[in-house]
């Protein structure tokens, strides 16, 4: 793409949202049925009340292409109107091919490629700042992003620390070029690699390939040291929040909105008091949804939209921390 393409635009927004979860609600007391746990202990711990998991058949890509349906609905368009899908998942229909080429042949997206971002619960934020790139260097007037995971399918279902956490779900977004001082301003992404045993599938890789023993050994899970995440997230979340408005001489009484990736009631509470931005001011959906990884950013996205609590002008910022470490924040200038 040549440096002065006529094409090119400034900036990039939001221009739709549309989520997808399935029907099935697994309940607090669904858990503590079966599990050494209660709703108390849930609760208090997590703010989680109940989770979405997938029904027979829902794959990542089943649940990405409603989301894509019901977006491209939204918005009147049809199978020629999208230059680029990005999927951002940790939970693939398979290694290979891409759930990016699965959701592109079930939608019928005829004109578009695409491919899947995998940055764990940072997912969706990284994917919305690559897919916003295509649109600024006018590669592609319109860019759908979608975060998804089916979380249920790397749970262990014996592990009450773990199962209560967890949901399924997706969220995609139309990327548009935005209006003239609108859009996605600016991002601060980064990764941290020490913390890459502290939240981590360990086999099924190239590190540990499928084995009889690594089933046995119950490591085709996901697996977590809750302490060091939490205080991770907790100190990241905020940091990377204030070091992009610090960026732009804005404080947190600016942001209309702070969106943050949904993993522990918790984890949203201590951020938002670190920023001294009022929890009113804060997108929750987790007591709902439970951490949905990739797609828990579009579904606090659509719940605040719905909910009047974004307006055209405002300036809202989206955060998230995920496994690897990952950490971001985006600065939007709602359109």
């Amino acid at each position: 793409m040549p440096i002065d393409n006529p094409t090119a635009v400034s900036r990039a927004a939001i221009t739709g949202v549309a989520c997808y979860v399935p029907e099935r609600r697994i309940t607090n007391a669904d858990l503590a049925a079966r599990l050494d746990t209660s709703d108390d202990w849930i609760v208090s711990r997590t703010g989680i009340r109940e989770r979405r998991v997938g029904g027979p058949g829902e794959t990542t890509s089943t649940m990405s292409a409603e989301a894509v349906r019901r977006l491209m609905a939204q918005r009147g368009l049809g199978p020629d109107d999208v230059g680029a899908l990005i999927v951002a998942t940790v939970t693939p229909d398979m290694v290979f091919p891409a759930t990016a080429c699965l959701v592109q042949d079930q939608v019928g997206l005829r004109n578009t490629w695409g491919f899947d971002l995998s940055a764990a619960c940072s997912g969706f934020l990284y994917a919305l700042t690559t897919g916003a790139q295509l649109v600024v260097a006018g590669a592609h007037r319109r860019v759908i992003v979608v975060g998804a995971d089916l979380m249920s399918a790397i749970i262990d279902p014996e592990d009450r620390t773990t199962t209560v956490l967890f949901g399924d779900g997706a969220g995609a977004v139309l990327l548009e070029p935005a209006e003239p001082g609108y859009g996605l301003l600016d991002f601060h992404h980064r990764v941290d690699g020490s913390g890459r045993n502290d939240l981590l599938m360990p086999a099924g890789g190239s590190w540990h390939p499928a084995s009889h023993e690594t089933v046995a050994a119950r490591e085709h899970f996901l697996r977590q040291n809750g302490k060091v995440v939490f205080k991770f997230a907790v100190s990241q979340m905020a940091e990377c929040v204030t070091t992009l408005l610090r960026r732009h001489q804005l404080t947190p009484d600016d942001i209309a909105m702070l969106i943050p990736h949904q993993a522990n009631q918790r984890i949203l509470d201590a951020t938002a008091d670190r920023l001294g931005v009022p929890h009113e001011r804060m997108a929750s959906v987790i007591a709902r949804y439970g951490n949905t990884t990739a797609a828990t950013l579009p579904l606090a996205l659509e719940d605040a939209l719905q909910a009047g609590k974004i307006k055209r002008g405002d300036l809202v910022v989206f955060v998230a921390v995920g496994a690897g470490f990952t950490v971001g924040a985006s600065l939007v200038r709602w359109q």
